[in-house]
């Protein structure tokens, strides 16, 4: 991420691909900026009963971004141990809020850091061609991978706001 402020060319992978690699480093590293030296009891912090964790929404945004890669790489939905897996990072709430917490910083961002290694490793496997291959989407809405994999980093930037706005209203 030593070129974080530069949208362009990656080695290895194609143009669009390299560009879209690029917007989703900067949304990750602006993301861990915000998060750096939060302790667990930050990272657990709720607003209220029917918030998300800050520790919750890391977890959001690794389990998105592997349903993604399923969804547009393996063309399928989340198996069974998939979901044991992602399921409630991917739905949050009240499971959610039960279930994700207690972990330190290094947990999520390892988490992060594996699944967005599985997701260069799959785009050295494709082309720019590949980017805008159509599909069944949102309620029967067309659209296509490069969209797909835009929303991945476009749902990571509006959580982060919430995540912002966690951290004004935490007791320091």
């Amino acid at each position: 991420m030593n070129q974080i402020f530069l949208i362009t060319d990656i080695p290895g992978f194609t143009p669009q691909v390299s560009r879209l690699l690029s917007m989703m480093n900067y949304a990750r590293f602006t993301t861990l900026e915000e998060v750096k030296d939060l302790t667990v009891q930050e990272l657990d912090f709720l607003m209220d009963s029917n918030s998300n964790s800050i520790g919750a929404l890391l977890m959001h945004f690794a389990a998105v971004e592997y349903a993604y890669q399923v969804g547009t790489f393996e063309k399928r939905e989340l198996n069974e141990e998939e979901i044991a897996i992602w399921g409630v990072a991917l739905s949050l709430g009240e499971e959610g809020r039960e279930k994700i917490k207690g972990n330190e910083l290094s947990y999520y961002t390892e988490q992060l850091e594996a699944v967005r290694h599985r997701t260069y490793e799959l785009f050295r496997t494709v082309n720019d061609e590949w980017l805008y291959t159509e599909e069944e989407f949102w309620a029967q809405q067309q659209a296509n991978y490069y969209f797909m994999w835009f929303h991945v980093f476009e749902d990571e930037i509006n959580h982060r706001g919430q995540i912002r706005m966690i951290r004004k209203r935490m007791d320091k």
